[in-house]
């Protein structure tokens, strides 16, 4: 924007889907009346919005996921949620309510949002994706190793898991939940120092292949190199839709760094991929097709994913055996790739880009077993070719087993090979053989599998 302006403000909102942050700036026009702009969270990142003023009466309950005309542009309905206000501070435009928050998004990568409240006309606003880097903000009370106050503050607290009384340590200021690193229990994190809210138990599994506080340099295509941490780590499988149906696994680690905000590290069985959340939502093309960003995407498949096991400190509530509607979408060289997830409320579109498994192993210093040697070549397709493809491969597979099963008494081994011996993966096998299905090949529903928002916590 150019302008200089002033944090003066802030309000503290919250739903089901966790609590969120608007701060109330006010920029500086030159002019005698300051103009009103809000910083916001979203789902990990931040949204710098200007207030409008809007001609026409938008609808109150557009559907969610649905296109939708306004301010003479085309949005999607990317959430509806019945904001309640937990707290307010400074300088605001107006007296802070709770009401209904309607946020659209759009292919210019823009965030829309309708603030009604009742008896009044809705509050309308536009805004981007912005980085911290970016707003140059000055005057923040900072340590010696350049966090802010708050920050370290938060750093400081210790809240008792309300399962075994163990001390729970949040490294993030913005983690809503977090897992007992005594008793593997999922716990929701309050506000301030109160108590812990509640917890569900789970079984420990086997470690992540990248071990949770490990911080790896990335350098996807077209981006610099980047620091991330490692701060949570989920296991996720799709729902089959019939009893013919073959399920896939997948695992996703969170990733942070201080200026870029959170993204994933995604680990299926066909390879590794880098996925961001996108601020907008892409344009509908032919068919179930999409484009974003002058690329146009095919729809590859639609399924519902639940998360099975959890670790790490998360920016949204976790909730385990959570189901969201995925559908997945690639570019026809595979190298693009974008997923929406469809949660009661919420639609959350993500983009990545598939990485070497080398390139992973190398960023994060890991040694080089067997699970690190898939890579993303079944992500492309190739057209006119991909019939052939599929042919062959159905060929290899069924080549395969044969031999697996004249050779081996394991029919099972590539698993154990590749995910481990008490890997999901491995373990639908061997069940599938002993109900005498002949083995588990893996379905290609959910191959990419996005990651879990769980909402993402709007805004």
């Amino acid at each position: 924007m150019g302008k200089g302006f002033a944090v003066v403000g802030r309000v503290q909102r919250g739903s089901e889907l966790g609590n969120w942050n608007e701060w109330h700036l006010l920029f500086d026009t030159g002019g005698d009346v300051p103009r009103t702009a809000w910083l916001s969270e979203d789902n990990g990142q931040f949204v710098v919005s200007l207030e409008a003023p809007l001609a026409e009466t938008p609808p109150e309950a557009p559907g969610v996921g649905l296109p939708l005309t306004l301010a003479g542009q085309r949005w999607q309905v990317a959430a509806i949620v019945e904001a309640a206000l937990r707290a307010a501070e400074g300088e605001l435009p107006r007296p802070p309510k709770a009401g209904r928050v309607i946020e659209l998004r759009n292919a210019q990568g823009e965030v829309g949002s309708l603030e009604w409240r009742q008896g009044e006309a809705p509050v309308w606003s536009v805004g981007r994706s912005v980085q911290l880097a970016d707003l140059a903000l000055q005057g923040l009370r900072t340590t010696a190793e350049g966090e802010s106050i708050a920050e370290a503050k938060f750093k400081g607290r210790s809240i008792g898991c309300p399962n075994c009384g163990a001390p729970l340590e949040p490294k993030l200021s913005q983690t809503k939940s977090m897992v007992c690193a005594q008793c593997n229990a999922v716990v929701d994190l309050p506000e301030g120092d109160a108590k812990a809210l509640g917890f569900t138990a789970q079984s420990p599994t086997l470690p992540p292949l990248i071990p949770l506080g490990r911080t790896g340099t990335l350098a996807v295509e077209g981006e610099k190199p980047q620091a991330w941490q490692v701060v949570g780590y989920q296991e996720r499988c799709d729902i089959p839709e019939d009893a013919d149906d073959e399920q896939s696994f997948w695992r996703e680690y969170l990733l942070y760094n201080r200026m870029e905000g959170f993204a994933f590290l995604v680990d299926t069985r066909e390879g590794w991929s880098f996925v961001r959340t996108l601020t907008g939502a892409p344009a509908a093309a032919r068919g179930s097709d999409v484009a974003w960003q002058n690329r146009a995407y095919s729809h590859r498949w639609t399924y519902t994913a639940k998360t099975t096991h959890v670790l790490g400190e998360f920016y949204w509530p976790v909730r385990l055996e959570d189901r969201v509607r995925v559908s997945d979408y690639f570019t026809r060289d595979g190298q693009y790739m974008l997923s929406a997830e469809q949660q009661g409320s919420e639609v959350v579109w993500s983009g990545g880009r598939p990485l070497p498994s080398a390139a992973v192993q190398k960023a994060f210093n890991i040694s080089a077993p067997a699970q690190f040697a898939r890579d993303a070549s079944a992500f492309k397709s190739g057209g006119g070719n991909l019939l052939r493809n599929i042919v062959i491969a159905l060929f290899v597979i069924v080549l395969l087993f044969s031999l697996l099963r004249a050779c081996s008494g394991d029919d099972c081994q590539r698993y154990k090979d590749s995910f481990g011996e008490y890997s999901n993966e491995y373990t639908q096998c061997r069940n599938s053989l002993r109900s005498g299905s002949g083995g588990y090949s893996g379905s290609s529903g959910g191959s990419y599998g996005g990651y879990s928002s769980g909402g993402g916590g709007h805004k």
